[in-house]
């Protein structure tokens, strides 16, 4: 066996845990923070809960309050402009995904010049970065536990994806309550994320025995709670759970990498501006399906272990269909539409998106070679 780990992130997690947060930055020897948040987790109170443990021991605080969904280059630039006035020496992703993204371009740019694009792919940044926390407040990315920010271009609307071993969070605080706020359409959008993550990585051509397991585990976190934390929001023993599965996926992709359904989704976010939960939710199940002709056994693993050591019963159906169908099924119970028709997409406009989906990087480590001509297919079966 032969594989090169390097985990760069501590992670602290528990019920109240964000609390500590003062004390967890002070031991990084650090005085000035910079928060980057958005207005919806300002408002809920988490940002201030978090910068009065900062303020409390002893360290000077500011919150970057510009964040947006998707996060895009002029986003990027209006928290570097901010850092400039403030001079931190660390940086506090306190969000989503969307916050730990634009807190990691804030780093790039701060610590390194240039712009977003001058780090688009991995190992671009030319020199050490300010040291930075991941505060996750929903249960999906996984940023937290990543070397890379997902910045869209303000023109073009690409996602560029910026990885770089120093540009991972030295700390990421998981605290479930962070979770219980965030309305229903976020808890159901960034849990079928959080899944795509783990059945993505669990078969990508990238795997590796130690990223299957942080695979395997974090999809037994999530598949069975992520209908309850939709029924039952205030379930903190299931918010802890999908909390734990979203981290687990993200230093899942962070040793592997994703596949074919995030290539068709992205298309969908940067033209149609399907938010990117829902256009997962759209593609995934045709592309594990499509998948399953040469991984079904990686998927007869992943679906053994998330039915507690059993084999399923026996049936007609085969793995790859079964968890197919199971990603549907959650799709359902989480309110998400399920067919492409039900936008305003027209037929004639697939080509022109496989195209854009056969430039994304996440196609090539899809564990069944896609061409133009099958990303066609796929969005054809999700029409």
């Amino acid at each position: 066996m032969s594989f090169d780990f390097s985990p760069q992130t501590r992670i602290v997690s528990g019920s109240g845990r964000v609390d500590d947060l003062g004390p967890l930055a002070a031991e990084l020897g650090v005085k000035r923070a910079l928060v980057v948040s958005d207005s919806g987790i300002i408002a809920a109170g988490h940002t201030e809960r978090g910068s009065e443990s900062l303020r409390k021991s002893g360290l000077e605080v500011a919150v970057f309050d510009g964040v947006i969904e998707n996060p895009t280059t002029h986003t990027v630039r209006q928290g570097v402009e901010f850092a400039r006035d403030f001079r931190p020496d660390v940086l506090i992703g306190l969000g989503g995904g969307s916050s730990m993204d634009t807190a990691k371009g804030i780093n790039f740019l701060y610590s390194c010049g240039g712009q977003m694009s001058d780090y688009w792919g991995v190992g671009k940044a030319t020199g050490p970065m300010l040291a930075s926390i991941g505060v996750p407040t929903t249960a999906g990315t996984g940023s937290e536990a990543q070397s890379f920010a997902l910045i869209s271009d303000e023109v073009t609307h690409v996602k560029m994806a910026c990885g770089d071993k120093r540009a991972a969070f030295r700390l990421a605080v998981l605290d479930p309550h962070l979770t219980v706020t965030q309305p229903r359409s976020v808890t159901a959008l960034t849990g079928i994320d959080a899944l795509s993550h783990a059945l993505e990585s669990f078969v990508s051509t990238k795997r590796t025995a130690l990223s299957q397991m942080f695979s395997r585990e974090s999809w037994r976190n999530l598949e069975p709670n992520f209908s309850t934390v939709l029924r039952n929001p205030e379930d903190i023993a299931a918010r802890s759970a999908m909390q734990w599965g979203a981290c687990l996926a993200g230093m899942a992709i962070e040793n592997s990498m994703l596949g074919a359904a995030h290539a068709l989704a992205n298309p969908l976010t940067q033209s149609f501006d399907i938010v990117h939960g829902q256009a997962i939710a759209l593609t995934l199940p045709h592309v594990v399906r499509f998948n399953a002709v040469e991984r079904e056994a990686d998927y007869a693993k992943l679906e053994f272990s998330s039915n507690n050591g059993t084999a399923a019963p026996p049936g007609d159906l085969k793995a790859g269909e079964r968890l197919a169908r199971r990603v549907e099924a959650l799709r359902k119970d989480a309110g998400l539409l399920g067919q492409l028709s039900e936008f305003d997409i027209s037929r004639e406009q697939i080509p022109e998106l496989a195209g854009n989906a056969a430039k994304q990087w996440t196609a090539t480590f899809n564990p069944r070679r896609v061409e133009e001509s099958d990303l066609a297919q796929l969005y054809e079966d999700a029409y």
